[in-house]
Order: C-alpha cells, then sequence, then structure tokens
C-alpha cells in the first residue's frame, strides 16, 4: 500500500515539474493588457497586436486558440506587425489568422525583418493584399471606431545596412496630429531614431526583441539576449513613455519550437491588447 502511494506521489511530482518546465519555457500564450490615455478620443478603442507570429500556430493548425484570444479581448482594430512569418518556410497558418481576423475586424499589417529576407515576399504580400489587409510601409491606413478618426502608419525599419531608409520621413510628412496617430516600428531599438521633437506619434508599437528570450523576474525583466541589441538588451518588452509619445513593446509569438537554437525561458508568447481611454 505504502508502494503506491509513493508512486503516486511521484507521478504527481512529476506532472508538476513537466507543468513548471512548460511554464518556464514558454510554452502557452498569454494575453497581455496595455492601457493609455488620450484627449483626442472620448470613447476607449481596443486594439490587438499580434507581432513575431513566425507562422505559429495556437489551438491546432486551424489556429482556433489564437482566434479565440482574439475574439475574448473584443477588439476594434487588429494590428499584425512584423515577422508574421519566417525567413523561411511556411505562410499558411499566418494567413489562415489574417483572414479570419479580416473578415471580422478592421486589420494592418506592416511587415519586419524576416519578411524581408524572403525571395518570396511579393507573393506573401500579394494574398494578403488579395485578403483585404492593407500593407504598411511609410504610407497610412484611417480608420472610424465609434465616430472616432484613427490613423495608423508602418514602417520596416529605420536603417538598414548602414543607410537611413526613407519611410519614417515620409509618415512624418504625412502626420496630422489632430488625429490619434499609431506608428508600427518593428525593431524598438530604433526608437531614438524615431522619435522628434517637433512632431509626434501618440503610440507606437514594436516587436522583434522576442522579450529578451531568457528572462527572469525582477533580475532580467528585459531578458538575456535580442536581435540587434545582443546581451542584456534594453528593450524588449513592456510600455515606456517618451513626452507625448507611448511605446509598447510585445514579447511576441513565437513558440519555443520556432526558437530551438534560443528557447523562451520565463518569457511566455504574448498577446498584446491594448485599451486606449477616451
Amino acid at each position: 500500500m505504502k508502494k503506491k502511494k509513493i508512486r503516486r506521489l511521484i507521478a504527481v511530482l512529476c506532472c508538476l515539474v513537466v507543468l513548471c518546465c512548460l511554464s518556464a519555457f514558454g510554452f502557452s500564450m498569454k494575453p497581455v493588457n496595455y492601457s493609455v490615455s488620450s484627449d483626442k478620443l472620448s470613447s476607449s478603442v481596443n486594439v490587438v497586436f499580434i507581432s513575431d507570429l513566425h507562422n505559429c500556430f495556437y489551438g491546432g493548425t486551424d489556429q482556433s486558440g489564437l482566434w479565440e484570444a482574439v475574439n475574448a479581448s473584443r477588439p476594434d482594430i487588429v494590428i499584425f506587425g512584423g515577422d508574421v512569418i519566417d525567413a523561411w518556410g511556411g505562410t499558411e497558418y499566418a494567413l489562415r489568422i489574417m483572414k479570419m481576423a479580416n473578415e471580422k475586424y478592421p486589420c494592418v499589417y506592416t511587415p519586419g525583418n524576416h519578411e524581408s529576407m524572403r525571395d518570396d515576399m511579393d507573393e506573401f504580400s500579394k494574398q494578403v493584399s488579395d485578403i483585404g489587409i492593407p500593407i504598411l510601409l511609410g504610407n497610412k491606413a484611417e480608420f472610424k471606431v465609434k465616430g472616432q478618426s484613427i490613423r495608423i502608419y508602418g514602417i520596416q525599419e529605420v536603417q538598414s545596412w548602414g543607410r537611413k531608409a526613407p519611410q519614417i520621413d515620409e509618415c512624418y510628412d504625412d502626420l496630422d496630429e489632430n488625429y490619434y496617430n499609431i506608428l508600427l516600428a518593428h525593431q524598438p531599438e530604433q526608437i531614438d531614431r524615431i522619435l522628434r521633437s517637433d512632431k509626434h506619434f501618440d503610440l507606437i508599437l514594436s516587436g522583434h526583441a522576442h522579450g529578451g528570450q531568457w528572462r527572469l523576474p525582477k533580475i532580467l525583466d528585459q531578458g538575456l539576449y535580442a536581435p540587434d541589441q545582443g546581451i542584456f538588451p534594453k528593450y524588449t518588452s513592456g510600455q515606456y513613455s517618451y513626452d507625448s509619445t507611448t511605446h509598447i513593446i510585445s514579447r511576441g509569438l513565437a513558440r519555443p519550437v520556432r526558437m530551438i537554437f534560443i528557447p523562451r525561458i520565463f518569457n511566455r508568447p504574448e498577446l498584446s491588447v491594448i485599451k486606449i481611454n477616451g
């Protein structure tokens, strides 16, 4: 009898260890809520930000898990940030959730660095356009939400291979600060080259850093490593304020199998849910 109890206890402990490991290594998706305010709006606006999906799926290949989380957030707008697909491999799961979202909600998309490395990016862009989602690269899309105008701009990068990209200048040239303006800027470490003293965006959304990959609560809150920032990065997740601009960095939705060489530790994939209070 005692042996059976010991076996059961060992089995329970093994299950607990497995669950702790899955949590530590970032297996399950977590909706993360942010709140910002603006006197430009009279009613609140809910934004769901899907960043760094890397063609992963949740709840099965039908994306049912991700779709359920999106719907539960009751978005007014769904924004697809950069690296929705990888630099190689398939695109079907990214396109599936993009199609599902666009059938129910207004959507926009700005590519990231992984898309720019693909040979078939033109084909993928056409598929996204055929779904009906605007692709923002130095341009904007405008939406009416509860009678309020929201303008969303997008840039792929500010600087690449030592050369300045013109997209950010094009966005600022078209910027009208009478509107509530959102900028999609995939790489958060470029924030100093994005911000200007004469004009500002109300909200900037970034990803790319994957939450710093290995995180230790209260010790390595920004993680151990991030692309283009290296060891002990500064910008990998969370909410920042720069005068009149709020900057939100998503940890992204890339699952551990897509990050096999640098797995997530204490860094669950994030679905960013942003409430803009009027």
